[in-house]
């Protein structure tokens, strides 16, 4: 038996060294493709990342080329006053969409018009007729480019569209990209990544020394297709120092830096959209040592199995011991889980009677906010009661004149005159009945959906409530609902009461004021029909802005106002899928817009 072992130690070495170098390839196999999955992985991200922010800005150089004051600039670009309105314009869209610049360009290439108008590195003046983007653009395409800048010598991503004048185009708006924040991302991780164009020309790169450096031979026909287009303005090209092989089906890169040189698994995936290639590299070093660890971790298991075989029957008399004891150790991990399962049926019981008296105190906050909006409305009613007071009474005093009138007149044999104060008085009443109609209208709890709404309709029955106050702060409100009647889906009765609140607001900020004109202001914006009321009061103190719209907030003296009226607002519009907010006017008074979604007139009529 002793013999035998020591014949299997002297032949041990002998079948290792084969056994070792086959689980080295096979560990190298299985770790190489471990590696392109997880490159993989992060090669489409990069992908996603960077079409995300290209696609982000795709359909924005149209819109902007659509622009009144592009238009026209294009069709005089000589006017000065026009130049400056449309630089003015590319400045702040250019700050708002954080891009890289923005500009307009003759049929002839010159720039006329710039975001960085003002900038030491201005591209006004500039000519860009061997762009490309441009070149496509001119012919009617939305077109694409990427390239260093000549004159910023900044890298961006470059949008051309043409500006359309009828069926001409009289010019280009081009707007360019800042990828660098992109770029900025891939420095320092575990992966290399890079961009590269169709000449192999890397573009962007995680490792700034290879920027400008190519991965494919310089040749004459790939250099003078770059210069055409001047790509690459003035930086210098070069080749990169690189060779390829495969191994297990992958594509390996050798690339040298200075007096070294590292090998990398490649994966490559081409954007069709952007014309690029995005690359991504992975240094084989680590893999070749997660291999060789292996085999050696495996080898190192092969010599504790031996060991594990010539301890076996030493472990053999201890394993009955080991065994009774974990039939003991699982008895007691049953008594503990029965216990603990039934602690744990306690507290879902618990659990379940917080939750019962949390339902009942939502349904009873759900009654208080309907109550304080009903509340609110009623207090909206008492605060006007005085002025309608007497917005009742005049009419009541004519009807009594009228009757007494009429009663003479009767008598007196002049029916035809008499039928005429009968009719005035009839008339009053209707008036009187269609406050009250309102009034109920507006007090009354709402129970309506959502639907087309006539915003001129609204407006008109809001006026009939809050003519009375208007006429007792002696306040002039003026209109301009535009020419084509709009139409937003809102309830009627939650609307009329937004408008009342809103009005009356301004009422309240103008009275006792010269100035007592409230200017109320709707038009459509895309979607949207924006409602703006605006007064010529103090304004809105910056410290209270962001309190406005709070329950029980109020700029008002003690009993004039709960301070729910704008709370109550605020939420209504929310139901209806809008905004409500409040601005200062550049000169003076306060601007509150209410922003609904617009609905056709088709809509409407389908509606009803």
């Amino acid at each position: 038996m002793r013999y035998r072992l020591v014949l299997a130690l002297c032949l041990l070495p002998l079948i290792a060294v084969p056994v070792a170098w086959q689980g080295n390839a096979v560990a190298m196999r299985r770790y190489m493709q471990e590696a392109s999955a997880q490159a993989t992985t992060t090669l489409r991200l990069a992908v996603s990342a960077l079409s995300g922010h290209l696609n982000r800005y795709q359909a924005l150089p149209a819109l902007i080329a659509d622009h009144d004051d592009v238009k026209e600039l294009a069709t005089r670009p000589q006017d000065r006053r026009l130049r400056e309105s449309v630089n003015a314009y590319l400045k702040e869209i250019n700050a708002l969409l954080r891009s890289s610049d923005i500009y307009v360009i003759t049929p002839g290439g010159d720039t006329i018009a710039a975001s960085n108008y003002d900038g030491p590195a201005s591209f006004v003046g500039q000519n860009f007729s061997y762009r490309p983007y441009f070149q496509d653009a001119l012919k009617g395409m939305q077109s694409r480019f990427y390239a260093l800048g000549t004159t910023s010598l900044k890298r961006g991503y470059y949008f051309g569209s043409p500006i359309r004048i009828g069926d001409e185009i009289r010019g280009v708006i081009v707007f360019k990209v800042d990828i660098e924040t992109i770029e900025a991302s891939w420095q320092g991780g575990e992966y290399k990544l890079f961009v590269s164009d169709p000449e192999g020309i890397i573009f962007m790169s995680g490792s700034p020394e290879w920027l400008y450096a190519s991965i494919l031979p310089l040749t004459p026909d790939r250099l003078s297709r770059t210069e055409a287009s001047r790509r690459y303005a003035n930086a210098v090209l070069r080749p990169l120092p690189v060779s390829r092989s495969t191994l297990f089906d992958h594509q390996l890169m050798r690339i040298a830096t200075g007096d070294a040189s590292r090998e990398y698994l490649v994966l490559s995936q081409y954007m069709p959209e952007a014309d690029w290639t995005v690359n991504v590299l992975i240094d084989t070093a680590s893999v070749k040592t997660q291999a060789l660890t292996a085999v050696a971790a495996a080898m190192l298991l092969c010599g504790l199995a031996g060991l594990a075989v010539a301890v076996l029957w030493q472990r053999r008399a201890r394993l009955r011991e080991r065994l009774q004891m974990q039939a003991q150790a699982q008895s007691e991990l049953e008594r503990r889980v029965e216990e603990r399962t039934a602690d744990l049926a306690r507290v879902n019981a618990q659990i379940e009677e917080e939750i019962a008296e949390r339902r009942l105190t939502e349904q009873q906050l759900r009654q208080t906010q309907a109550d304080l909006i009903q509340a609110g409305k009623l207090a909206g009613l008492g605060q006007m009661s005085a002025a309608l007071s007497h917005e009742f009474n005049q009419p009541l005093a004519a009807a009594k004149t009228y009757a007494d009138s009429a009663a003479l007149l009767i008598e007196r044999g002049r029916t035809t005159e008499a039928s005429d104060n009968v009719r005035r008085i009839s008339g009053l009443i209707d008036r009187m009945a269609s406050i009250s109609r309102h009034l109920r209208n507006f007090a009354r709890k709402p129970n309506e959906k959502l639907g087309p709404v006539a915003l001129d309709e609204v407006m008109r029955d809001t006026m009939e409530i809050v003519a009375a106050r208007i006429k007792a702060a002696d306040a002039a409100v003026n209109f301009d609902l535009g020419d084509v009647p709009l139409v937003v889906r809102a309830g009627s009765v939650r609307l009329q009461q937004v408008l009342v609140n809103v009005i009356s607001n301004a009422v309240d900020a103008v009275e006792g004021l010269d100035d007592r004109v409230i200017s109320v202001n709707a038009c459509r914006e895309g979607d949207k029909v924006v409602v703006t009321v605006r007064d010529r009061g103090p304004g809105v103190a910056s410290a209270i802005t962001e309190r406005i719209f709070d329950p029980f907030f109020s700029t008002k003296g003690i009993g004039k106002g709960l301070g729910l009226g704008l709370s109550i607002s605020y939420n209504i519009v929310k139901d209806f899928g809008g905004n409500l907010t409040v601005t200062n006017h550049p000169e003076g008074g306060a601007v509150f817009r209410i922003e609904l979604a617009a609905v056709s007139q088709t809509g409407r009529e389908a509606a009803e």
